[in-house]
């Protein structure tokens, strides 16, 4: 005869590590401790414990696989992997134009899917109006390799980059406002302030000014970029880097929303830095996630004045960004009395 298993019997199988036959029959609350439903003899054990991984976002080849011949780059141009990676930066073009990172024609978007093709945006277009049909292959020389529309010409910039760091695998350039208003002031945001910056962002690096399309701006970005995934392109705008193209564009997100509280701060008496022992720890972080390693960079320099200015990151630098990096405290301490001198006019009117 079958036995009624009862919640009680299921309670003491759990707590001695017992199984139930495949043809017992079950009490609605037994069936309700088991889970309900049909019921296997492992049904009482515990279940195994869920992996949970993030999603894989790097395009990788395999080196030594590009196509050769015209036909075989142009197969590759329309390949599923190239047109899905398209309709991405369509996407993000779309997105970058709408937080108003983009004036005009401004900007641009790069992967890297060859030992010698790089994917990017072509010239004379709003990345608010992109297609799929505007992208473009060029090789790492910068000469164009397939699609209807002309490159950039500032791919030569993204390819600097590329050529000399191997963990940049893509590329956005924008011009987001707050981040390029201290790109056009020769100053990189402070630093020991936000967490979350100091470990995607980093230092910041500093370009000195080049034409924009030229060779001359170019190594001046690929220098600089080899040691910062985020570069401030002075008189210009700001470049990002990372391993695949949508993290490149979040950490443009990033710098951007840096930059536009950090400003915000400063006319409140100015951030407030963490402890030495805080940044270290946000180090450690960085550089668990791959992130590129700042080796060389000197600790954040602080401004030590007695007044609401304390704490001010006054002159991050790294080895390889001009003396005029960094905010400059005589300037943010005249300021700011300026700015109070006429708030108090204002109060007793």
């Amino acid at each position: 005869m079958k036995r009624v298993y009862t919640a009680k019997d299921i309670e003491e199988i759990k707590r001695n590590g017992g199984s139930v036959p495949q043809d017992a029959i079950l009490t609605p609350q037994a069936k309700e401790m088991l889970g309900g439903g049909a019921f296997s003899p492992r049904a009482a054990e515990t279940p195994a414990k869920k992996e949970y991984k993030v999603p894989e976002k790097e395009y990788k080849w395999v080196p030594g696989n590009d196509p050769k011949t015209p036909a075989e780059i142009e197969k590759f141009f329309h390949s599923p992997e190239i047109e899905k990676l398209k309709k991405l930066i369509v996407d993000l073009g779309r997105r970058s134009y709408g937080k108003n990172y983009n004036d005009g024609n401004g900007g641009n978007f790069s992967v890297r899917v060859g030992d010698n093709i790089v994917l990017c945006t072509p010239t004379m277009i709003s990345k608010g109006s992109m297609s799929v049909d505007d992208m473009c292959f060029v090789d790492m020389d910068g000469n164009q390799l397939a699609g209807r529309r002309k490159r950039t010409s500032e791919i030569l910039a993204h390819l600097a980059i590329m050529k000399r760091q191997p963990m940049a695998k893509a590329c956005c350039h924008a011009h987001p406002p707050h981040a390029t208003a201290f790109a056009l002031a020769g100053k990189t945001p402070p630093r020991c302030v936000n967490p979350e910056t100091e470990i995607f962002i980093g230092q910041v690096g500093l370009a000195s000014y080049g034409t924009p399309g030229t060779l001359h701006m170019a190594n001046a970005v690929g220098e600089v970029g080899v040691d910062h995934d985020c570069v401030f392109m002075v008189n210009h705008g700001v470049m990002t880097w990372a391993n695949d193209v949508e993290t490149a564009f979040w950490k443009m997100e990033n710098v951007e929303a840096h930059c536009y509280t950090s400003m915000l701060a400063f006319q409140i008496g100015g951030p407030r830095k963490f402890s030495d022992t805080d940044a270290a720890e946000l180090v450690k972080i960085r550089k668990s996630m791959g992130m590129v390693d700042q080796q060389g960079l000197t600790e954040c320099s602080l401004c030590d004045s007695k007044d609401e200015f304390r704490g001010v990151v006054c002159d991050a630098k790294s080895p390889k960004q001009p003396k005029e990096a960094g905010f400059d405290c005589d300037a943010e301490k005249l300021v700011a009395k300026i700015t109070q001198t006429i708030i108090s006019e204002i109060n007793k009117q």
